[in-house]
């Protein structure tokens, strides 16, 4: 059976491969500096975001991306709002906090930041003036850890509120692709993101790329910023070129003046909101709402091992109730066939 576990088990979509190969044998400067893939890459991405004045820049993964960004929009006493889930403060060993930037969780339990709990944090750490590390910037990721999605009033409200505090807004976007495909997006496209966040970045690796993160910067002191610590935080890759080729092959409009870029990632919403649908017909209960390519079931637990064995699916954790919280994740290389291989399955047990 084909495995759930994630969107970045199989290597490229074919057209990614398939100008890797064509390239392959050209002679580039390094490190994504001049080289024509990565200049067309910058052009085509600027254009996508209706901004001709962002800065646009590669990185190879998430965590790198986040470290770079986080770091180059903070100073030292300076510190960082999230959710508690949030991948900065979860899943990055600590990386964050190992550079000497505070992480400042708050208690919001759905992923989403609110600007109620944003507010509580703030009025906490800034209560006793110098004594406390200052907020300066909140992060939020779309699709949230738990496949969320942002909508634009949500988005605009958290905004809002971070501009009234005058903190930067930093936009995880591994699975940006995902997020503004969903129908739950209700109206947040690229272009307001653009408009409104100071950087976010439109991930690669997990929408059909071998690997690739485009960082779309307006902040200016992260603009500056942001060659430097990407060098010296080990994250500048020499062969920079392979990141330009893979993001102007997915921007590069196809024959239908559609970009890849979307639809990779409505191919793989559209299996999951199948899978979510046919699970849901067959008894299983899905776990919160998640209008993404990322889908939350709570399953007894013999049931969720069955499916970890079968699927490769992900075991989060244990809810009060005994459950197992189990994560099914489809991608651009997802067919109908896997799912149909799936849901045959689930009738069985």
């Amino acid at each position: 059976m084909r495995m759930f576990r994630n969107d970045y088990s199989e290597g490229a979509a074919p057209q990614v491969l398939a100008a890797l190969v064509a390239t392959n044998d050209e002679q580039c400067v390094g490190y994504t500096e001049g080289d024509p893939h990565c200049e067309r890459a910058r052009e085509l991405i600027r254009a996508a975001c209706g901004r001709e004045d962002v800065a646009v820049e590669f990185a190879i993964g998430g965590t790198s991306t986040n470290l770079v960004c986080v770091n180059g929009l903070l100073r030292d006493w300076e510190g960082v709002i999230c959710t508690p889930d949030a991948h900065i403060n979860v899943h990055e060993t600590g990386a964050v906090a190992a550079t000497g930037r505070s992480v400042l969780p708050t208690r919001d339990e759905d992923g989403f930041l609110s600007v109620a709990e944003a507010e509580r944090v703030w009025r906490f750490q800034t209560g006793t003036g110098r004594h406390m590390t200052r907020p300066a910037m909140i992060y939020i990721s779309n699709t949230t850890e738990l496949g969320g999605v942002w909508s634009l009033s949500r988005f605009d409200a958290i905004c809002d509120w971070a501009a009234s505090h005058g903190l930067k807004v930093f936009v995880d976007g591994a699975r940006m692709a995902s997020a503004l495909t969903s129908p739950a997006a209700e109206g947040l496209t690229l272009e307001h993101l653009a408009a409104r966040a100071d950087a976010f970045y439109l991930g690669g690796t997990k929408n059909g790329m071998l690997f690739g993160e485009a960082v779309v910067i307006s902040d200016p002191g992260l603009r500056d910023a942001f060659p430097y610590l990407i060098k010296e935080r080990g994250g500048l890759m020499a062969k920079g070129r392979l990141l330009g080729v893979q993001f102007e092959a997915l921007f590069t409009p196809d024959a239908d003046g559609d970009l890849p870029y979307w639809k990779l990632a409505r191919n793989a919403n559209e299996r999951a909101f199948r899978l979510r649908d046919e699970l849901v017909s067959l008894g299983f209960e899905a776990y919160g709402e998640a209008p993404s390519n990322q889908q939350f079931f709570a399953f007894e637990p013999e049931v969720a091992q069955r499916f970890a064995e079968a699927a490769g699916c992900e075991v989060f954790q244990e809810l009060p109730d005994g459950r197992l919280l189990t994560r099914f994740v489809c991608s651009w290389a997802t067919t109908n066939d896997d799912v149909s291989e799936l849901v045959a399955f689930a009738r069985s047990l």
